[in-house]
């Protein structure tokens, strides 16, 4: 049989077991491992994966239109950064030096920087200047290997420049090989104008804001930072019923400040996921784990603020689902790349390698609901893979800091190579 792209004799292929569900307890630490393996595509999906020989008997190179040496790589699904905050505006270096000298973030927020510092970088940039940037963001993740990527909106915190954010958004990725999942954040932080009137930018919320973002078809999620400071459980709840009622997926900022049971109102309202997790009480995962909720973890946070990290071993123990993701930010994380975020996992989560790479893989295609045709390298899964120049994967979190991507296929076409590819014939 004919097939578009054949990649060949990889050193090692890492995937989950067949599926479209998350991996869970001990599953998540089972990956499929094959040595001397092939994946053949066809029309953007996969038709095959196997044993080199294997495969080729089904799908000869002579039929193939593009043949893709893998001697001495490792071949794995495109990474799915499940949380991110990509179309930003501005940097905010100054904060980061005022950490090391000891100020806190409350106390940076305090007085005005944060979150309110980035709304006031997005409110002052153009709509073709922010796409722009978003645009080479996409292009440096494709280069980390990241395929498929979550991208929230949350610095207008308005209608118009919410909207310019998604709109941004949506004309970068027109462009782009990477596959972006937006989502509506406006409950990220209320702003100065509403200070002294929540109730008012709540309503502005659920009354205006969302059904505009549903009806315009911008957003496929509504995400709230329901947190000490920010938003109420009561306000998130309100929110997100408002969401669920457009027509919107919802997740939710959980519990990274404190336990607030954001937790818990994720496991109420079957949210998608609920990212962060720091301080979420054991009552909270457990809810959330018999919910079917995924719980996002993103270490990159908690390293670069220095705050304790999430409690992987006792969610894995207890059956949640876990995925990783970089939460990419100008304040945070200043971070997009996912083999970091793995190594993070690994040496400060205490995650073995091979469930830090189901967590970005697999279980970070269900933390954006797309189980059932991202994250794995399966036949009829879309043909997203990258390959590494690694021959076993527990290399990537364990050689950090540096470029491993030879290159990366989305939807069956190579997407980006390093330039000094010298093993497509």
């Amino acid at each position: 049989m004919k097939c578009d792209l054949l990649v060949v004799s990889a050193a090692q292929l890492i995937t989950a077991p067949e599926g479209t569900g998350p991996l869970l307890g001990p599953d998540l630490d089972r990956p499929t491992l094959l040595e001397d393996a092939a994946v053949a595509c066809v029309d953007g999906k996969i038709a095959a994966v196997g044993k080199t020989a294997e495969v080729q008997a089904r799908y000869p190179e002579s039929g193939a239109r593009r043949v893709i040496d893998a001697r001495g790589l490792l071949v794995a699904p495109g990474f799915v950064d499940s949380h991110t905050h990509l179309p930003f505006a501005g940097t905010r270096e100054m904060e980061f030096d005022a950490r090391a000298r000891g100020e806190t973030y409350a106390a940076i927020a305090e007085r005005g920087g944060g979150i309110r510092a980035s709304v006031a970088h997005l409110r002052a940039v153009s709509e073709p200047a922010l796409a722009l940037s978003v645009a080479k963001r996409l292009g440096r993740l494709l280069a980390q290997g990241t395929t498929t990527v979550e991208a929230k909106s949350g610095y207008g915190l308005s209608l118009e420049e919410e909207r310019k954010q998604l709109q941004a958004l949506r004309t970068a990725s027109a462009s782009s090989p990477v596959e972006v999942v937006p989502t509506f954040l406006g409950a990220h932080e209320v702003p100065d104008e509403y200070r002294d009137r929540r109730e008012d930018y709540v309503s502005l919320l659920t009354d205006r804001m969302i059904p505009a973002i549903a009806k315009e078809r911008l957003a496929r999620f509504c995400d709230v930072f329901c947190d000490r400071g920010v938003f109420t459980v009561e306000e998130s709840r309100r929110i997100l019923l408002r969401a669920r009622e457009s027509g919107l997926g919802i997740k939710l900022h959980a519990d990274e400040l404190a336990d607030v049971g954001a937790a818990a109102l994720a496991a109420e309202l079957r949210a998608t996921s609920a990212d962060h997790l720091l301080h979420a009480s054991p009552e909270g995962l457990r809810a959330m784990s018999r919910a079917g909720v995924m719980a996002v973890l993103l270490p990159g946070t908690a390293f670069t603020l220095g705050l304790p990290y999430a409690r992987a071993r006792v969610m894995v123990e207890m059956g949640l689902g876990i995925a990783l993701a970089t939460d990419f930010n100008p304040g945070s994380t200043m971070c997009s790349s996912m083999p970091m975020a793995m190594t993070l996992a690994v040496t400060q989560m205490k995650m073995t390698p091979a469930e830090a790479w189901m967590a970005a893989t697999a279980n970070a295609a269900c933390a954006v609901g797309e189980g059932n045709r991202l994250g794995r390298l399966q036949p009829g899964h879309q043909a997203d893979l990258a390959l590494f120049e690694a021959s076993d994967y527990r290399h990537i979190p364990y050689h950090y800091a540096e470029e491993h991507v030879r290159l990366a296929v989305k939807r069956g076409a190579v997407a980006t190579d390093r330039g000094d590819c010298s093993c497509c014939v």
